[in-house]
């Protein structure tokens, strides 16, 4: 590496998925335009969760919540769970390459 260049940084997984569903991922320093958006959907992801939890215990305690209602919200839950699980992997993974 030569005087002036900068470390290299590291690939992050993207909070969203690329054409036909396969991974997207940025080589970031975690300073760049890109990684700023990814932490904004993350951070609003994160949110939404935490909402669509909220409305589930709702739902779920209302005995005449029917199959439709349950099933949408089903549908909404494994959408969430998915974004959550690609959070999850992408900060491990930014863990891991900070070391012990």
């Amino acid at each position: 590496m030569s005087a002036g260049e900068s470390e290299p940084g590291y690939f992050r997984l993207l909070p969203w998925a690329g054409e036909q569903g396969r991974p997207c991922y940025v080589l970031s320093d975690a300073t760049g335009r890109v990684s700023r958006v990814a932490d904004s959907v993350e951070s609003i992801q994160l949110g939404m969760a935490g909402d669509l939890l909220g409305h589930a215990a709702e739902l779920l305690a209302d005995n005449r919540a029917g199959a439709v209602e349950l099933r949408f919200l089903s549908g909404r839950l494994s959408e969430s769970l998915r974004d959550v699980m690609r959070i999850a992997e992408s900060r491990g993974a930014r863990l891991e390459e900070l070391g012990p």
